[in-house]
């Protein structure tokens, strides 16, 4: 896990045939339209060839008292995106398992496709985090951080991130699971093929 510097990291190279791909990691216990309207905005707005949403297996900095598994968000996250050509999925932490570290997991992406430059989607919130981050000097080098203007998280980093404005869904994973548990209705929070899936399976109920 915490393993040595790597000798060489790959560094971004801007050109013009290079590929723009964006990442949307997350829990995604479960993914909700907050989440692809982000995608989708950013993707717009940073003209990114495409968005790639990221489970992961256990997330360093997440209480996984309400977590379920792995593959039933996964095939929650396949049924949200398998209608915009412009999202995918990206397996790479469900298939190490264990915890993940960004910059581990960027590391090998970049090894695997030196030809993407990857713009690292995340919330305005977060931005404040990055000091905490593994790495994350060196992640730097790897991605380019976009935030998500958030109210009330200031914008000050010493980090070179791109804010983007995005309108504000007050919608959020724990909200869904509330709603579920108390027996509210969780249409248009959700992609609908997402809701009828918790509804025929019972999660969070």
């Amino acid at each position: 896990m915490y393993g040595q510097k790597a000798q060489t990291l790959p560094k971004l190279n801007m050109t013009n045939n290079r590929k723009k791909i964006g990442i949307i990691g997350g829990t995604f216990n479960p993914i909700h339209n907050g989440h692809l309207f982000i995608a989708d905005q950013v993707r717009n707005q940073l003209g990114l060839q495409k968005v790639y949403f990221m489970p992961d297996y256990l997330p360093p900095h997440v209480d996984h008292k309400e977590a379920i598994s792995a593959d039933e968000r996964v095939k929650m996250v396949n049924l949200a995106i398998n209608d915009n050509d412009y999202f995918d999925i990206e397996m790479i932490e469900v298939i190490r398992k264990g915890k993940s570290y960004t910059y581990e997991t960027m590391l090998e992406l970049k090894k695997k496709h030196p030809d993407y430059d990857y713009y690292f989607i995340i919330g305005g919130d977060m931005v404040n985090y990055l000091p905490k981050w593994y790495h994350v000097n060196d992640l730097m080098n790897m991605v380019h951080f976009v935030g998500v203007r958030r109210d009330n998280y200031p914008m000050e980093t010493p980090y070179p991130v791109i804010w983007v404005d995005i309108p504000k869904l007050d919608i959020s994973s724990t909200l869904i699971r509330k709603l579920i548990r108390n027996r509210q209705s969780i249409r248009y929070l959700v992609p609908e093929k997402v809701r009828k899936y918790i509804k025929e399976h019972n999660i969070y109920g």
